[in-house]
This record gives structure tokens, sequence and C-alpha cells, in this order.
């Protein structure tokens, strides 16, 4: 099958005949007729299977009519990161090269003027993260009744980036009788219910299934000590056994992208850095710079692993194992694009077997290691020493046990598990006396009290006894309190 017969106007071939596209991919041939017709599509594919084009192409073809007016755009296309977005209008760019349509780009890091200008001539698409999105709505610089169009994509990162609440109240503000377009690449319970919330009768196409890697990227595994040094030591050497052209090396972490970043700068590695804390001059940059290969290693959080689209990546390094199973997926599918070889690799310590083991499962096949897997022994340790962390501490926070020595060698007089409590209540009562009866000469000395018995050796408190039970007795009965136990010197 051909974009001849996926219903797209003349200018939207024209200008996919110039670009280069040959066939579309599985799931650009079967959500574009389903978008053209006006349907809401719902859809579900790997990474790196030509999702933007889904719904660019559909998109220019449904706005060659009419025309949009002033803070009120047409389309909406909501995604989780400024680079995706940045990434999506270059798509319009030059897709949309034959159509007189107008865009603006709402992302943070970049001056509110300019983007206001853009929205008061009017704006035919509106591409956006949801919290600029939301901050132009709020000062009144935007409209959002007008839209025809809603494209929600990467809804799975706007899951883990915490935009889920942003985009409903989004939705709640568009006219229901919108067009919406929904892409992720997995399908988590939260997504779903998003989706059953907000389109209507939905097309679901489903070309992969969920949270599977390409075939054509190979995967492996290395070990890897816990000491961070020795880690970027087992990095470098992982670096350079391979042959590699370029690559992204994935951290947890934010300051992990800067260490690492730094670390490989003095070990002569041609070297970028990007996370979220980067300004947007910064990040955009360092992105141009691997593409146009003057880096050719780049240091990046998981703000890179989803839907960027650098073609050519030869490796994945993965520093850290991910938290999230589903991440792995996005992080090692920045390799083997559009059919491409691919080869990726992850630094596995041995706190990590057990994150390990859930990526497994949701492949549903096991990694190849390249230095022999670790024994079931190595593996059973360190589960049992996570299982039962904290299970064989001593008492409650600040307790003794009976007998241990104190600090300054001496032992330690047991006080019934009290602490210092009891001493300082002591040594109040004594001198409360001692100020009472001084007048009267020296004070006898006191005796010692009964070393009370350990907390855990107190016998159970007695319950309550009827009140008849109480006949005859006399005072406090026979619990009289310690300090009433006390000899007094009488005047």
């Amino acid at each position: 099958m051909s974009f001849e017969n996926l219903g797209l106007s003349p200018n939207v071939l024209s200008a996919v005949t110039a670009a280069g596209f040959a066939t579309p991919t599985p799931i650009q041939k079967n959500a574009i007729p389903h978008a053209v017709a006006g349907r809401d599509v719902l859809g579900i594919a790997q990474t790196g299977t030509g999702k933007t084009a889904s719904f660019v192409l559909p998109m220019l073809t449904r706005l060659e009519r009419g025309r949009a007016r002033a803070r009120m755009p047409r389309t909406l296309i909501l995604e989780p990161t400024r680079e995706l977005a940045a990434q999506v209008a270059e798509h319009f760019e030059t897709l949309g090269k034959n159509h007189k349509l107008t865009m603006a780009l709402l992302i943070g890091g970049v001056s509110y003027d300019d983007q206001d200008r853009k929205l008061d001539r009017g704006a035919d698409v509106v591409i956006a993260t949801p919290g600029r999105l939301l901050d132009h709505f709020e000062r009144g610089k935007l409209l959002l009744n007008g839209i025809e169009i809603l494209v929600v994509d990467e809804a799975d990162r706007m899951l883990d980036m915490g935009f889920i609440p942003d985009i409903e109240r989004i939705c709640k503000l568009l006219p229901f009788t919108r067009q919406t377009l929904f892409f992720s690449a997995t399908m988590p319970p939260e997504i779903q219910r998003l989706a059953d919330k907000f389109l209507h009768h939905p097309e679901r196409i489903e070309v992969a299934p969920p949270a599977t890697a390409a075939a054509t990227i190979v995967q492996r595994l290395k070990k890897a000590p816990d000491d961070p040094a020795a880690k970027r030591d087992a990095l470098r050497a992982l670096m350079r056994e391979t042959d590699v052209k370029n690559a992204i090396i994935f951290c947890n972490r934010k300051k992990d992208v800067g260490i690492l970043f730094r670390s490989l700068q003095r070990h002569g590695f041609s070297v970028g850095a990007l996370h979220g804390d980067l300004d947007q001059h910064q990040r955009t940059a360092t992105l141009d710079a691997f593409r146009n290969g003057t880096i050719a290693f780049l240091a990046a959080s998981d703000v890179a692993a989803r839907g960027l689209d650098i073609p050519d990546v030869s490796h994945i390094f993965n520093y850290d194992v991910p938290i999230h199973p589903e991440d792995y997926i996005h992080r090692i599918g920045r390799t083997g694009r559009a059919g491409r070889e691919g080869y990726a690799a992850m630094l596995v310590t041995p706190k990590d077997f057990k994150a390990l083991k859930a990526i497994e499962r949701m492949l549903k096949q096991e990694i190849p290691w390249l230095d022999g897997a670790p024994s079931q022994e190595e593996m059973s340790d360190v589960s049992d020493t996570a299982n039962g962390y904290g299970r064989h501490r001593r008492g409650g926070r600040g307790r003794r046990h009976k007998g241990a020595p104190h600090k300054n060698g001496q032992p330690q007089r047991d006080n019934g598990g009290h602490g210092d409590g009891v001493k300082k209540r002591d040594d109040h009562r004594h001198d409360a006396r001692h100020n009472q009866h001084k007048h009267h000469g020296e004070r006898k000395e006191q005796q010692h009290r009964p070393a009370q018995p350990a907390q855990n050796d107190r016998p159970a408190r007695p319950s309550p006894q009827p009140a008849a039970s109480t006949k005859g007795q006399k005072g406090m009965g026979d619990h009289v309190p310690a300090f009433m136990m006390r000899p007094v010197r009488i005047p």
C-alpha cells in the first residue's frame, strides 16, 4: 500500500514525496484513513514506528479548509517535553510546506511575548506542553473553544511526568464535538481510563504488543560494582570494547548525568549533557550538536528517552537500570529506528537484580550477559538482604539491650527500658526533699531502690478487679508507688 490509498490531499502527497517517504508504516497505514474521516483514534505502537506522521498528515489534510481566528487555534497537539514539541513542529514545517498554515509552539524556557504575538495573529496549529498551555489560558491569551482536533502524544510519558491532571483539565475546556487522536507506546490502566473518558467510540489500532522492543536491537547486560568510581570505569571499558559511532548514555538522576558528563570529559570523550535543569537554549544546542555529529556521546536523563527522532544512533548504554520497566523500552528505542540495527547494553549492580527481573518479565525473555550470568547464590543473597532489611536491628530507636556496654565501656544499669528519664526524675525528687529538710541537719543517706525488671520481662498488668473484690482494701492496696516507699527522716 502507498500513501495515495490513504485519503490524503494532493498537497500533502506532494510534500510526502518530497520528504522521501515511500511506503507507510503499519501505524500510519491503519491510523491515517480513520483520522482523515474524522473518527477518534487510539493508537498503540512501539517507539520509532512513525506515530508522528500518523496524526500530522491527516491533520494537514483536514486543515486545508477554513482559517484560524485570533487567539482561537483550530488544532491542539500536546507533548510531554519541550524536545518532543519542537520535533513535531519541525515535522509540520517539512510536511506542511505546501500549506499556508500558521503554527505556534508553546513551550517553557522561551519568552511569552513571542508566543503571544503568534497567538494574536491566529494560529491554525498549537503545539504545546501542558504547563505552558495552561499558563497562556489563565493569562487570557488563549481560547480553546475553537479546537477541532486534539492530539495527545506519548500519553504514557504524560503519566510518568504527572501531567494527567492537566490533561483532564484541558480536555474539559475543549468542545465536546472535537476529534481526538490518542497515541501511546504502552497502555497502563491509568491511560486506558483516560482514553475511555475522553474518546468517543475510538478506532483502536495496535500494531505491536505493548511494551516490546524492536527486533533489530541487540540487547546485552554487563555486571558492574556498586562503587560509583568503579562503575564509571566499567562504563568506559564497555564503551571502548564496542565499535561505537555515537551513543546515548542514560542515568536515573540528573545529578548523575552531570557527574558522568564531567568524568567522560576528563577521559577524553566527546560528550554532551541533557537533563531537565538545563535551559531550552542549552538543550536545543546539545541535541543539534549530537544530531550533526559534533559530539559522539550524550549523557542524558529520561528527558531524552521518549520520542526523540535521532535517526542514526548506533548504541544505547544504560548506566543505571531504569526504575520503571517501561522506561527501558523507551530508552533502547532511541537506537534501531526505521528498521536499522541497534545495540543496547546495560550495567547491572548487585542491588539492581530485582529491577532487572521486572524488565525481563515485561519483555518475556531473558537478556544475555556479556560476562556470564550471575549465579543463583549471588542473586538470592542480594534478594534476601533486601527483603530482610532491618529484620535483625536491635530494639527500637535509642534503646539498648540488657547488659549492653555503655559508651564509656562501663556496664549500664537496666532501668526498665525508660532510658535516662527515670534517673532524671529521681534526681529532681531528691533535690526537692533536700531543700525541704535542710534546716534539720544532715539528711540520712538515701537507700538504693531495687532495680526494676527489664521491660520485656515485666509481667502483664493485671486486669481490673470487680468492685466486690476490693472489700477490705486499705489505701492504695498492693500497688504503692516506689517514691512513697523511700525512708524519710521525720523531724
